[in-house]
This record gives C-alpha cells, structure tokens and sequence, in this order.
C-alpha cells in the first residue's frame, strides 16, 4: 500500500504523464511523452536511440496497462496506479533498463555523464513544461563532482520509483519536491 508520501511523489509524476489532461493515463499519454523525448537533440539525431526511447515509454504503457488497469476500461487513474506501488520493487530490472536509455537520451554530447545543464532539460522533459531546478542538482550529485555518472543516475532512478524514503536523493530526480512532502511521509 502506497505511503502518503509516495502518494504525492506519483502524484507528481501522474500530472506529468497526463498529457491531456483527463486525469487518466491511456497509451496515447505514453506516446505524447516518447514524442517529447524524442525531441531532445542527441535522440533526434540518433535513429537506434530514438526507437530504443520509444521502445521504453511505450513499454512503460503496456506494463502498467496490464497491472495496473483492473477494471478493464483501458484506462489508469491514480488509484489503480497506487495500486501497484508494492509491484514496483519487483520490477528493478525494468527501471535499470529504462534508466540506462533515459542517461543516453539526456547525456547530449554523449560524455558518460550528465551535466547541471542535462539534469535541467531532463526535469523538463518529463513534467512536460520549464521546470524551476534551482537546488535540486546539488540533492541528486551524490559525489559532488558537478555531475552524474551512470552509477549515480541508476541508482537514483530506481530510488525515484520505488523508494518510500523521503530521504532518498533520488526522489528529487525528477525535480523538487515540496518539503511538506519529505514530512508525510516520515
């Protein structure tokens, strides 16, 4: 059962997915976010990567779909989503892989890591909209060294969705969340 805070974390990540808005998640909410994705500059000019990142999102869909929709309506509310939040941690393979495209993607002048900048266009890409990031770099730089290797990346992306630990700097991956939401959930 999902806490209160991973309530508000996927919350988060709901409204950024619903590209309509609906307040539903259906397969054409996955194919507006592999379309953003697609537009950024290192996956428009890479064809294998482009059908890797699409190959991933629209995956996403198809895994959700089948655990999370049980009513059948070929739709995911929120509920159904928090639904299958226990699921999550047997699923760390399928976010390794996803982590591993998604670093590719964000990783622009592909130099095995990811920059304040990347991060930056990475927030914004996945809410969808200009993302204030302010302070969230120096959450998520683990070793401090102004950047994130993939170790690093990987292992805030799985924190990111399946951690319930509002102290994991991975929550943050994505953009900052409200302090209020760190305290729910502790």
């Amino acid at each position: 059962m999902a806490s209160e805070f991973q309530r508000y974390k996927l919350t988060g990540m709901f409204h950024a997915f619903d590209a309509d808005g609906n307040g539903y998640l259906d397969q054409e909410d996955f194919r507006a976010l592999a379309d953003r994705w697609g537009r950024l500059p290192r996956v428009a000019a890479d064809p294998e990567l482009a059908a890797r990142v699409e190959r991933v999102m629209l995956g996403w869909w198809d895994a959700l779909y089948e655990a999370a929709d049980t009513n059948g309506d070929g739709l995911v509310d929120m509920d159904e989503i928090l639904a299958m939040v226990d699921r999550l941690p047997e699923m760390r393979e399928a976010v390794t892989t996803t982590a591993d495209t998604v670093f590719e993607a964000i990783d622009e002048n592909g130099d095995g890591r990811i920059s304040r900048e990347e991060h930056r266009r990475l927030v914004e890409v996945w809410n969808g909209r200009p993302t204030d990031t302010t302070g969230v770099f120096e959450l998520v730089d683990l070793d401090g060294d102004g950047f994130l290797s993939r170790a690093e990346f990987t292992e805030l992306w799985a924190q990111f969705w399946i951690s319930a630990d509002p102290a994991d700097p991975g929550n943050h991956l994505c953009g900052a969340l409200a302090p209020a939401a760190g305290a729910a959930g502790a």
